[in-house]
């Protein structure tokens, strides 16, 4: 498996995100409340 990903590694790119993304996005994962109860899970976006 090593050597299947290492072949193609040179194929991969990072994607490149603006200041203003990365800041939208540590804001909803700070606000995203998630809550299991009885198997089930909630997802609560605390705006």
């Amino acid at each position: 498996m090593e050597k299947i990903y290492s072949e193609n590694q040179h194929k991969c790119k990072l994607a490149k995100a603006s200041p203003e993304t990365i800041k939208f996005l540590i804001g909803y994962s700070k606000s995203l409340q998630i809550v299991e109860y009885s198997n089930i899970q909630f997802e609560n976006n605390l705006n």
